[in-house]
């Protein structure tokens, strides 16, 4: 009898997240507890006092804590969780009545085999509003509807993805003008605001010229062979679309275009609450509950069909949404166990054996390491960044480079760290070692890229 050769299965994302829960369950029990004191600045953001770190006494994270880290991990992200359920629902409901093939048709009819440009121009278009504005969790619903037209145009799942995930998220670490990495790091950091803008914006160009090159050379080489996409041989659950040449002969009509009209005056909305009104998830959601019912009845749809919509639209993205939830767990072992800012601390006490550009890369360094365990860009300036501004200056690193290393390395890590890739690819349902497959060789360009630009900034005393 022939001995059949077993191949090594990836487990399931939750499976994996659950993993790395007990790991984390362990640190809590080996690492020490400690805290910084904290005091509120001039904007009201609590903020560490630098020298002031003291052990506590001894938490850890039992057994039970760890099982209770989930349901509480599932609290704690209802407010993304429920934000995703309702932007999808949107966005389903346009996909339902037909709007998003007829407007690829449309497109498609216009520009022909120049369709291939779409992956640059929305990738800049996102990583613009990135960069600026810091969106991010606000374009989670659109990613579906990427997903599923890249693949109806040739591309795979992971093309459509990357236009959105990649294209938002390597503009939110290259920020420009981003308030809520680059506002508050220069805040706190003392640094007069937004200042040092235009060598960012030399960055912003590098990053986003990479990552797009990246994106388009693998899109162009899975379009010519389908077998050398990572995803070959994967079966997917996708929105199902229909397929290139039946868009092409889609007409818009009536509907479509009042639909269109409803997007981008939702899109609109969006923005300008964002930037003159201050909105954050729970405005954004409930523009996405009365544009979704909007939407439902100009597409001649009764109130119970927007019912069984808003359902089957909760069902598509339950996975991903879940997956939020799952992964949150980690990060409440560690601030329940008080480890975080004892990590923190010990990075920091590193980096002052180094000096001037050595220093600078250390902080790279410590920046993504501590990313990891403050995955918001805004939680890691407001601990970092009293401590590491300071201790930049003491190694002969200016503040703004320490700004600068902080932004590179909270941002792109977004990309890699399982902290932020598990939600991500539960929304865009990939399977995670697919995902790294795809993403580490670009990761290593932009960690290059990060390493060079910042090395320049030392020289030129920025």
């Amino acid at each position: 009898m022939e001995n059949e050769k077993k191949h090594f299965k990836m487990p399931h994302a939750y499976v994996i997240i659950f993993i790395m829960t007990i790991i984390t369950a362990i640190m809590a029990n080996i690492v020490p507890a400690g805290t910084f004191d904290r005091v509120e600045d001039a904007s009201g953001n609590m903020v560490v006092v630098p020298g002031s770190f003291h052990t506590v006494d001894k938490i850890g994270c039992s057994i039970f804590d760890m099982f209770k880290s989930v349901q509480i991990g599932f609290v704690d992200s209802a407010q993304i969780i429920f934000f995703i359920i309702f932007a999808y629902a949107f966005v389903y409901v346009l996909l339902k009545n037909g709007t998003f093939d007829a407007l690829v048709g449309s497109v498609l009819r216009t520009v022909g085999n120049r369709i291939e440009f779409i992956i640059p121009i929305c990738m800049i278009l996102f990583g613009l509003l990135g960069s600026t504005m810091g969106m991010f969790e606000e374009t989670y619903g659109l990613i579906p509807v990427f997903i599923s037209i890249a693949i109806a145009l040739g591309y795979d799942a992971i093309v459509g993805g990357s236009v959105i995930y990649l294209g938002v998220a390597v503009g939110f670490a290259a920020a420009t003008i981003n308030p809520f990495t680059i506002g508050i790091a220069q805040e706190v950091a003392d640094v007069p605001l937004f200042s040092g803008l235009v060598y960012r914006i030399v960055c912003f160009v590098v990053f986003m010229g990479i990552s797009i090159w990246y994106v388009w050379r693998y899109a162009r080489k899975i379009q010519k062979d389908p077998s050398s996409s990572v995803l070959y041989g994967e079966k997917l659950e996708t929105l199902e679309c229909a397929s290139k040449e039946d868009m092409a002969k889609l007409r818009m009509t009536a509907t479509h275009k009042l639909s269109c009209v409803l997007f981008v005056f939702t899109i609109a909305m969006l923005l300008v609450g964002t930037i003159k009104f201050g909105w954050y998830i729970d405005e954004i959601a409930t523009l996405f509950i009365i544009m979704t019912i909007v939407a439902g009845f100009v597409s001649h749809y009764t109130a119970s069909d927007i019912a069984e919509i808003f359902i089957d639209a909760s069902k598509e993205m339950m996975y991903g949404a879940l997956l939020v939830g799952v992964s949150r767990s980690i990060a409440v072992i560690m601030e329940d166990a008080m480890i975080i800012d004892t990590i923190v601390n010990w990075l920091a006490t590193i980096l002052q054996h180094f000096h001037g550009i050595a220093s600078a890369m250390g902080m790279l360094f410590v920046q993504n390491i501590i990313n990891f365990f403050i995955p918001s860009g805004g939680g890691q300036a407001l601990v970092t960044m009293p401590i590491l501004a300071p201790v930049g200056e003491m190694v002969g690193v200016s503040r703004q480079v320490s700004v600068l290393a902080f932004q590179f390395g909270d941002g792109f890590s977004n990309i890699f760290w399982p902290t932020s890739v598990f939600m991500m690819c539960g929304i865009m349902r990939l399977p995670i070692n697919k995902w790294y497959k795809f993403v580490t060789p670009l990761f290593g360009l932009l960690f290059l890229a990060s390493i060079i630009l910042l090395g320049i900034s030392v020289v030129i005393g920025y």
